[in-house]
This record gives C-alpha cells, sequence and structure tokens, in this order.
C-alpha cells in the first residue's frame, strides 16, 4: 500500500472532495482492471472516455478517483481530485508510485520520424556488449537488461513506463534507450521522467491524421527538448533544419551530429556497398555491417551518444563495426538464384525516399528494382499519393498492395497511392490487393541479380484487416517463396 499524498507530489491540483490522508493499493486508467483501494485515473481519449467508467470502477473497489470534472453523484467514502490534465497527473503519479526510477539509470529519449528504432535498440546493443547493464523502450521490444517483453507501442503508457524502468532500477540497469513518439509526447507519457539526454534524428510527413499540422507535429518534438534538465545533453541532426528549432528554448547542453555541415560529431561516408559502410567519424574510420546515407546519421547519433555518456572511443568505434542491421530495418537476403530481397519499415515518404536512393546508389543499374508497397488503414491519408509517386519514380517496377487496411477498404488505399503516379511511371505499376499475392509476383519476376525491395511493415508479424491481427511475416514469407521457385 502507498501513501495518496506522496503518489500526489507535483500533481496539479484544482480541488479535492474527500481525504488524501490514506493508503491505496494501485494506480489504474483501465476499469476493468480495478481492485479493492486502487486509484483510477479517469483518463479522455480519443475514443472512450474514463469518465464514463467512474461509477464501474467504485463499484469494482477504487477508492479514489482521479478526474478533470466531478461527477454529479459522489459515492461516500471516496475521494475525487479534480485535476487540469488526467494523462498528465497519472505521468506524474506513476513515477511517485514508483519511487521516480528515472533518477536511478540514465534514461536517454530517441525522438523524430525516422531511425528511432535503429538508434535505440543499437544503442542497446552497444552498451550490452561494452559490459553494461541496459534496459531499451522500443517499437519492436522492451529489453530489461537480458529479459525481453512484447511492444505494443513506440512509447507505452506511463504506467507501463515507470513500472519497466523500476524493474530496470531494482535489477542494477544502469543506461536506459527510449524511443520517444509525438504521441507519447503530446499524451503526457513522458511527463516526470527524469532523461540525462535526448536525441533528435529528423522530421518528415508523417502522422497528420493525428496533429493538426507540420508545425503542431515539430513544435510536440520540440517541447520534449524544451523539459530537459540542464545537466542533460540535446544531441541533434544539424542537416535537418528542424534540428535548430529542437534546441532553440532548451536547458540541456546542445550537440549536433551531421554528413552535409560542420557538426560537433561529423560523419563522411568512404564506401557504401550492401556489405557495409566505411566511415570517417570525427576523423576515426570504422567499417560498419548496415549501409546507406539514413543509417550514417544513425550510427554518427549513436556515436556521439556513447561519447556524451562516457564511453571510451576506441570501444566504441570496435563495438560499432560488429553491430546488425535491427529486425525489419534494411534487413536483407539474398537466395541461392542470387535474388536480394529487402525488408524495411519504410512507411513515410522520406523513409522510402532514403531506402530508394540507398538501393540505387549501390546497383549497378543492369538489375531491376521491384518494390512491394503498401499504405496502412485508418492513418494520415496524405502521404498515400507521395508514397506511389516516390516508388513509382525510384523503382524499375512497383507492386501497390495492402500493409494493415485496418477499417479501411484496401482498393480504395491503393488507388491513393496511384493517384500520386506519374503519367511516365504508369507502365511500371501493378496493383495486387493480397500481400502475399503481390510478394509472390515480385519473386516471380526477379531474375538473377534483381533487387526486390518490400516495405511498409518491417518488424510486424501481423497483417491488421477488419479489426483482426492475421500472421503475417514479410521477411518469413518472401525466403519462402523464393525457395519454393527455385525448386
Amino acid at each position: 500500500m502507498k501513501n495518496l499524498k506522496n503518489i500526489l507530489y507535483k500533481v496539479s491540483i484544482e480541488s479535492v472532495v474527500g481525504s488524501t490522508d490514506r493508503h491505496v493499493a494501485t494506480l489504474q486508467y483501465d476499469s476493468r482492471k480495478i481492485k479493492q483501494d486502487d486509484v483510477f485515473v479517469a483518463i479522455k481519449g480519443g475514443v472512450f472516455d474514463g469518465h464514463t467508467f467512474i461509477s464501474k470502477a467504485i463499484g469494482l473497489g477504487a477508492v479514489v478517483i482521479i478526474c478533470q470534472h466531478l461527477p454529479e453523484k459522489l459515492a461516500d467514502s471516496v475521494t475525487y481530485i479534480k485535476v487540469v490534465n488526467t494523462g498528465k497527473a497519472l505521468a506524474v503519479m506513476a513515477s511517485n508510485y514508483f519511487e521516480t526510477p528515472s533518477d536511478n539509470l540514465k534514461l536517454i529519449g530517441i525522438t523524430g520520424t525516422n531511425g528511432k528504432t535503429t538508434i535505440a535498440t543499437l544503442l542497446y546493443e552497444l552498451f550490452k556488449n561494452a559490459g553494461y547493464k541496459v534496459g531499451l523502450l522500443s517499437t519492436v521490444k522492451v529489453m530489461v537488461d537480458q529479459k525481453e517483453y512484447p511492444s505494443t507501442h513506440t512509447t507505452p503508457d506511463s504506467l507501463a513506463i515507470n513500472a519497466y524502468l523500476s524493474q530496470m532500477s531494482s535489477e542494477g540497469v544502469e543506461f536506459c534507450f527510449m524511443e520517444v513518439s509525438s504521441h507519447g509526447i503530446h499524451q503526457f507519457r513522458t511527463e516526470g521522467l527524469v532523461f540525462a539526454g535526448g536525441v533528435f534524428t529528423n522530421l518528415s510527413h508523417d502522422h497528420l491524421d493525428y496533429h493538426a499540422s507540420f508545425a503542431e507535429y515539430r513544435d510536440v518534438k520540440k517541447s520534449f527538448f524544451d523539459q530537459l534538465p540542464a545537466n542533460a545533453f540535446a544531441l541533434v541532426n544539424g542537416d535537418d533544419k528542424n534540428g535548430s528549432v529542437m534546441l532553440q528554448n532548451t536547458k540541456a547542453k546542445p550537440y549536433t551530429y551531421a554528413l552535409k555541415s560542420y557538426a560537433d560529431y561529423r560523419v563522411q561516408i568512404i564506401e557504401n556497398q550492401f556489405s557495409g559502410l566505411l566511415l570517417k567519424v570525427n576523423d576515426n574510420d570504422v567499417w560498419v555491417r548496415l549501409i546507406g546515407s539514413f543509417n550514417a546519421y544513425n550510427l554518427t547519433a549513436i556515436y556521439g551518444t556513447a561519447e556524451l555518456l562516457g564511453l571510451e572511443t576506441t570501444e566504441t568505434l570496435r563495438i560499432m563495426s560488429a553491430l546488425e542491421n535491427v529486425n525489419g530495418r534494411f534487413q536483407y537476403f539474398t537466395s541461392d538464384s542470387n535474388v536480394t530481397t529487402i525488408i524495411d519499415y519504410a512507411h513515410t515518404p522520406d523513409a522510402l525516399k532514403n531506402v530508394l536512393e540507398t538501393i540505387n546508389a549501390i546497383r549497378s543499374k543492369n538489375e531491376t528494382l521491384i518494390t512491394v508497397i503498401g499504405c496502412g488503414g485508418d492513418r494520415d491519408k496524405t502521404k498515400r499519393p507521395k508514397m506511389g509517386h516516390i516508388a513509382s519514380a525510384m523503382s524499375t517496377k512497383v507492386i501497390f498492395t495492402s500493409d494493415n487496411p485496418r477499417s479501411e477498404i484496401p482498393e480504395q488505399i491503393i488507388a491513393e497511392m496511384e493517384a500520386g503516379v506519374a503519367a511516365q511511371n504508369y507502365k511500371k505499376t501493378l496493383s495486387i490487393t493480397d500481400r502475399k499475392q503481390a510478394i509472390k509476383t515480385a519473386c516471380q519476376l526477379a531474375q538473377p541479380n534483381d533487387i526486390i525491395l518490400i516495405a511498409g511493415k518491417g518488424h510486424e508479424t501481423y497483417q491488421d484487416i477488419k479489426g483482426v491481427r492475421n500472421d503475417f511475416n514479410d521477411y518469413e514469407i518472401s525466403q519462402k517463396l523464393l525457395i519454393d521457385l527455385q525448386k
């Protein structure tokens, strides 16, 4: 049991009905999980409003209600606490409940449109291989030292974050690398956390189904850096025009990394092949197994973060040279017939452009580049024609197909992608709604030395259709299809 007054420390309270001098069991924002003596936090979400479940929560045993407006009827012996924003209050309370676990380790937040997962995951691998106990909160998975847990969101809810950080703290974890999404920042999931540093990757077209405008999307990202403490560092991509925006009001010590301009951490690409990159990072040569200019940026951010956290330069470079691609991020294999298949999570115009530029910079142009691409349903529709334009302009052949259509009609999503195809590229395109059939067609069309890019889903092992998640793994399916075609 925890003292309610201690849990409420630093929460912005408007009014209180009842006593705060009491002990409570756990915090919950899902009324279905309420047990005796719990605190129920009524969150106003995009679909459900937790305030409508207050009576249910009390019936299940909640003794404290955190809300933005008081119900008309108040139950006896229940404490009601009115706050300005229940999402923000939950995050602060969660940190207090778990005794501010982020203060017991060095927590680094990585934000931006593209590259978050790669940077966070490879920093985890780098520090683990350097002999440290490390934590990871990412789109792909959660790691508490060597223990792996499934991930449901890029940035988990504030209760889950603090519970994981508490577990990390109790198990002696020294560093934690965390993806910080715009949704997570906007919904106050990171409120109350103590960050030792923040990394900004880049900013491009994404999530405009959620944010009202690109400016709002940018400013939400910026607010993360605005809140960093003075003893933290802020490392930003100096080649992205929004990098300087992130630093405008931060109290943290500013640093930059770049490929094209002067920066604290500067990288040059000496060689770029399918087997890897030869980089010069701050006058240090290093061969790495990742490829493409976007990974040169990612690796420089990793190098800079490691330096700022005190890792020795020679050790950082040694471990960097052995790092492998993150699952679903430019993950590739070559079949016995010498067809190279690349699986990538690229689901934004900028990410798709980066991947295709990387492939085109390496290939001799004598091979065919076949791109299989779709766009997610119930998400930002404005990027669909842009994705269609980029895929058709930068590939030899394109197959438009389903991604995660969710509640939308797949053929309509495909039609919106096709709308972006320039007239001269019409003949390059095919449309096959069934994703497996689309991948199979790409495999059938591919000749020796050709390249297949399957973009959009990356690490995902499912396809979301009408609310049902069906097993679907781009990497496994393409591997099996190519093997079967060789028989």
